[in-house]
């Protein structure tokens, strides 16, 4: 994978804050810090898109039915135990 240079612009509060996960020993150095966080966005934005899809799904599905929660526990303990 090829890596391509970036020059970004952070306060001194997150500049701060960047050094001091990497003296905690967390990263090793900025580069390191902020691909993480890219990564982990890119996690979450994947996981918040599984979920939206899904809400699709249950919005086109059809109309709501009544759900009773005592026959489904009494189902669910028919059938497995």
């Amino acid at each position: 994978m090829g890596t391509v240079r970036k020059t970004i612009t952070v306060t001194d509060q997150q500049d701060n804050w960047i050094k001091a996960q990497i003296e905690a020993g967390h990263y090793t150095n900025d580069s390191e810090y902020i691909r993480d966080l890219i990564r982990r966005e890119q996690e979450r934005s994947a996981e918040l898109e599984t979920i939206r899809a899904a809400l699709r799904e249950g919005e086109s599905s059809g109309k709501p039915r009544p759900f009773d929660p005592a026959a489904f526990k009494q189902r669910m303990l028919t059938s497995h135990g």
